[in-house]
């Protein structure tokens, strides 16, 4: 299994990554969580939706007693929204953390606002990686997206404490697989509207600093959800606990928000 696990039995919390396809960035939220009870960390490996939705469901049957606290971040975000709504019974308690914007009009300025935080060495590299992305004669395309990655971190972050983390494969084909399928989901609305079949509480945690905005996630899911939170961190980008202003804001808020937990 692709499952790294943070402190003892019983295993109530899972952490989901971002990418698609770029796992092991939650490990320092797994760590801190790990406290105050058994964490999962799981790798998603599928390159399909429905299929990382199995994966997912597996690991937590083979290795929890839900229902769980289900974390995601990112793109685990969305994968822990649409498992929330497939599965409702096993999630206790969903917590989205920098998550996409759920509605189109609300994506079209990401990267806009990336482009602009970029100098123009940073801004002329990015372009020509995305084009060699795009390439089919390209080889190695996992070492293209994680120095894209790279290039996208910096200016999703305010002002970010040094990573020390040693960095997992990422994997392009998991990427461009699965980000088809869920920005077609975002488009059409469907995305959004299984929102409806969530019945656990829903907090989403987000930086107001981070490119992806956060009416996109705030507005869409006060109307679509039953119990739904959004809570907005000051000088804070897109990864919560590498930031050095916002860091123990982000731990205590998610620390509280796993306890309260029915």
């Amino acid at each position: 299994m692709n499952l790294r696990t943070y402190g003892q039995r019983p295993f109530h919390i899972a952490v989901l990554h971002g990418g698609p396809g770029a796992p092991g960035e939650m490990a320092p939220v797994a760590r801190e969580l790990a406290s105050s009870g058994g964490v999962m960390e799981p790798f998603q490996t599928a390159n399909t939706i429905n299929g990382q939705l199995l994966e997912l469901h597996t690991v937590l049957q083979e290795h929890s007693d839900p229902p769980i606290v289900l974390i995601g971040w990112s793109w685990g975000a969305w994968l822990g929204f649409l498992f929330s709504a497939t599965y409702p019974a096993l999630v206790k308690k969903l917590i989205l953390i920098s998550s996409g914007p759920f509605e189109e009009k609300c994506a079209a300025g990401i990267m806009a606002t990336r482009l602009s935080r970029f100098n123009d060495a940073e801004r002329a590299e990015t372009a020509a990686l995305t084009k060699a992305l795009d390439d089919p004669a390209h080889v190695d395309k996992d070492a293209l997206m994680r120095r894209l990655g790279q290039l996208m971190e910096r200016v999703d972050s305010f002002d970010p404490l040094p990573d020390d983390e040693a960095p997992l494969p990422c994997r392009y084909d998991i990427y461009q697989n699965i980000w088809q399928e869920a920005s077609e989901m975002r488009r059409s609305g469907r995305l959004l509207e299984l929102g409806r079949n969530i019945r656990c509480p829903v907090v989403a945690i987000h930086g107001d600093y981070d490119p992806h905005p956060a009416e996109g996630i705030k507005e869409p899911l006060s109307r679509m959800v039953k119990d739904f939170r959004f809570i907005l961190l000051e000088k804070c980008g897109h990864h919560p606990w590498r930031e050095k202003a916002a860091r123990d804001n982000f731990y205590k808020i998610l620390r509280l928000q796993v306890a309260s937990s029915p």
